[in-house]
């Protein structure tokens, strides 16, 4: 039975992860025809809609991680059989949910402090600040849902989620086609049309999952509603924030590593730029792999702790770690093999794709340091851990990942070999910080999990 277990835990996490899956490709997807249906309309609205995108992801990335934190709690709450209390954590996070959405508003309505960033000219300032704008609509409606998501993930449910995702990446299509280039009435809005067809298609998921948790004979026992009023309790936030705050400025610390990236690359001109872009793009496509096992790992871990079964919460975490590097590896190698077709996939231009190729070489073990410190970062956010994680995460990826791809890539001591100067150095950096993050995270984790067992 001892060797079967271990297989038992990798196919209920793979059960798990496959829609969860599915849901994050769709929702990449949704920025994918955002460009791809704007760049039809103008090079301005395009470029506005990339700042305004960069400006709303860095916002929305830091408060959809502190919310991030309801999972773990509904996850143990369910493994130990508490569902009677489920509704009221719930509530809690709707609260938490509504104070974040008013901050994230606040943000949205008064970009110029991140806008001046950009040193974007007046009229493109304007296109990117109309679409931040109409995002305010949006965000509410997308933390809204993104509490439902983290209820059925816990309760691992996710297919409906994946289902109500594929749904809103269907009606994005006609949204934008008709908030872009007008119709039926409504004037063309070019990018910012963008903004407005995400807050209704937003408004439409949230109010359909909103339906379900309503009327669904699954969630009735769970005292989500019918239950009266419950107001905030500064107990109940607090254990959220204790959590959510460090969630989400790991999630913020990844994101900025990336972003500043880029923006360093940029320095070295339009072709190394470009092929940064098409590396990172594809790798942001992979790292959806990870994070879906990763997200699976962490609500089964989380169960079984709340369950007070600490062996099988250990088991979960290693087999889940086990399976997403094994993935990874594999997946970037094909990668490796099939490279030159990737790039090509992405541009004709020779001179992007020879900018491209050398950096498709960090994907092949690129992925391994990732897929395994996502995944770690989960199991322990299972744990209701998150702060020593995040201070690993600090140090690495901006210390060692990015002070150290700046030193590679752009040489200012002139003592980097030539071929790390430029992006390859970059991502050399970024590769090892993952590198030191995964090694930190898995010691930290041991150290946890001992604490755990008594």
């Amino acid at each position: 039975m001892n060797i079967l277990r271990p297989q038992l835990h990798t196919r209920r996490i793979a059960s798990l992860a496959w829609p969860l899956l599915v849901g994050q490709l769709a929702v990449i997807a949704n920025g994918v025809i955002d460009t791809a249906m704007t760049s039809r309309y103008s090079a301005l609205d395009l470029a506005a809609l990339a700042i305004g995108a960069s400006v709303y992801v860095s916002i929305f990335v830091g408060l959809n991680g502190v919310l991030a934190a309801i999972s773990p709690v509904i996850g143990q709450l369910f493994g130990a059989g508490r569902h009677e209390q489920i509704g009221y954590q719930m509530k809690q996070g709707a609260w938490l949910a509504l104070f974040l959405a008013i901050l994230g508003s606040i943000a949205l309505l008064f970009p110029q402090p991140l806008m001046s960033l950009a040193h974007a000219t007046p009229e493109l300032s304007e296109k990117a600040t109309l679409y931040l704008q109409a995002l305010v609509f949006a965000l509410p409606a997308t933390m809204g849902f993104r509490l439902y998501s983290s209820l059925n993930t816990a309760i691992g449910r996710p297919k409906m989620v994946m289902a109500l995702q594929v749904a809103g990446l269907a009606l994005k299509v006609p949204a934008n086609a008709l908030f872009i280039f007008g119709g039926f009435g409504i004037p063309e809005m070019g990018g910012p049309g963008c903004a407005v067809a995400t807050a209704t298609v937003s408004w439409m998921m949230f109010l359909c999952g909103a339906a379900i948790v309503r009327f669904g004979p699954t969630y009735r026992h769970y005292g989500l509603f019918g239950t009266g009023l419950v107001l905030p309790r500064w107990t109940a936030q607090r254990e959220l924030l204790r959590l959510g705050i460090p969630m989400g400025m790991s999630y913020l610390i990844e994101v900025t590593a990336f972003t500043f990236m880029a923006l360093f690359i940029a320095r070295l001109g339009a072709t190394a730029v470009a092929g940064h872009q098409i590396t990172a793009n594809f790798a942001t496509v992979l790292y959806m792999v990870p994070l879906s096992i990763a997200n699976a790992t962490g609500t089964l871990v989380a169960q079984a702790i709340g369950a007070r079964d600490p062996e099988a919460a250990r088991r979960i975490g290693y087999a889940g770690i086990r399976l997403s590097a094994i993935l990874s590896v594999t997946i970037g190698a094909i990668v490796w093999v099939l490279r030159d077709l990737i790039a090509r996939a992405y541009t004709p231009d020779p001179t992007v794709i020879a900018a491209a190729l050398p950096l498709f070489f960090f994907i092949a073990f690129y992925q391994l340091f990732d897929s395994v410190q996502v995944t770690t970062a989960f199991v322990l956010r299972a744990y209701k851990v998150a702060i020593v994680p995040t201070l690993i995460y600090a140090v690495a990826l901006w210390g060692i990942g990015l002070g150290g791809g700046y030193i590679l890539g752009l040489d200012p001591f002139g003592i980097s070999p030539q071929f790390l100067q430029g992006a390859a150095g970059f991502w050399l950096g970024n590769s090892a910080s993952l590198a030191l993050v995964a090694a930190g995270l898995l010691w930290y984790l041991r150290i946890v999990q001992r604490h755990a067992r008594g």
